[in-house]
């Protein structure tokens, strides 16, 4: 049950909520169909979003289906998260110059960013936010998008076959991290604020008291939203770091393509690579950071020498770092359950089967 105060709004209300978020200065993203994929973009108009969409995610399998139903939000979600709002992509960091004396002048592009809304972000990828702030704390770039998004989250309601957000902690409802929520019903949504720029923007909508009728309606649908899951398998991260010899690694090998399409999807994952990137001038040049994946070749590379040279290795990378050892770096696991590593894994890994396998075995010591 969510314990924040709650109000009534009409479904007619997101078009206010929309004018009002405008009107205050936001550039406004929320959820849209492309591609055949749910996915983020500039919001302008209500009739954007993805009314009666539903989907079906199985692994290595993602499909989206056109209803009758009035929803703009019955879907879990598709292969963006915030990620690419906040952790950007590919980035300049600084430009370096060379003067008429043949020394170096280095110049920072940290840059004024407009402020964003964002409509449509669920509990599992608030709860990657939260790990991606522990992990770019002292990073001004990242400091500076973070700072100017508005988070509106709406509480899943038709999770997927492959999320397990609810056995992570981390939903199918929004319980931190967020500006605005929202649970969508078939007549309207339950609206709750966190913060105080969420509640001077519900001060301008045309809210109700919740009745207890709606408030009961939300229950039973959070309810069986959270029935409707898989588990996680129980295992020990510190015993599943010490696995390394196991069997289990050289079976999922075989069918691991290391295209890292899953650290693409997932929401926590934050490894990057900087290069140089010279002008044709000669005489300037732009120092670039860009999203790395544990599965490329150069990751592990120090010094003349790959540590993980094959997929196997680096399959077991990404597993024991997101599952074990972030539990003593941030203190918990890396994954919030979403299971976007699972639908957008071209050949259907599903780690949750790799973690229950290697939960039977014993340890390598």
């Amino acid at each position: 049950m969510l314990t924040q105060e709650q109000h009534y709004m009409p479904r007619t209300g997101m078009v206010t909520l929309l004018t009002e978020l405008q009107q205050r200065g936001y550039e406004v993203i929320g959820p849209g169909v492309q591609d055949g994929a749910i996915v983020f973009h500039p919001l302008t108009q209500v009739d954007s979003l993805p009314q009666g969409i539903e989907q079906t995610q199985q692994p290595g399998h993602y499909r989206l289906h056109q209803t009758e139903s009035a929803r703009y939000f019955s879907w879990a979600n598709g292969p963006q998260a915030l990620k690419p709002l906040t952790f950007a992509p590919r980035e300049t960091l600084w430009r370096s110059e060379q003067n008429a004396d043949g020394s170096l002048r280095f110049t920072e592009t940290l840059a004024d960013r407009s402020l964003t809304a964002v409509i449509g972000i669920r509990g599992c990828d608030l709860a990657a936010l939260a790990l991606q702030e522990q992990h770019f704390a002292e990073d001004p770039y990242y400091r500076q998008r973070r700072a100017n998004l508005l988070l509106i989250a709406v509480d899943c309601s038709h999770p997927a076959d492959t999320c397990f957000c609810a056995s992570t902690g981390d939903g199918p409802g929004a319980d931190r991290g967020y500006d605005i929520a929202l649970t969508e019903l078939d007549d309207g949504y339950l609206v709750r604020a966190n913060s105080e720029p969420g509640k001077a923007v519900l001060a301008a909508l045309p809210l109700e008291a919740a009745s207890q009728k709606h408030l009961e309606q939300a229950d039973d649908q959070h309810r069986h939203a959270r029935q409707q899951q898989r588990q996680l398998p129980r295992f020990d991260p510190e015993r599943l770091i010490h696995q390394g010899q196991s069997a289990v690694w050289e079976a999922v090998a075989d069918r691991c393509l290391s295209c890292g399409n899953c650290t693409s999807v997932c929401p926590s994952c934050f490894c990057f690579s900087e290069q140089e990137v010279p002008e044709l001038d000669g005489q300037t040049s732009s120092h670039q950071r860009q999203w790395d994946s544990c599965f490329s070749e150069g990751h592990s590379y120090i010094h003349g020498h790959r540590f993980r040279p094959d997929t196997r290795g680096r399959y077991r990378q990404w597993l024991t770092h997101k599952f074990g050892s972030w539990v003593e770096q941030y203190g918990r696991s890396g994954c919030t359950g979403c299971g976007r590593c699972i639908s957008w894994c071209p050949v259907g890994i599903d780690p949750l089967e790799i973690l229950e396998q290697l939960g039977q075995e014993g340890t390598d010591e």
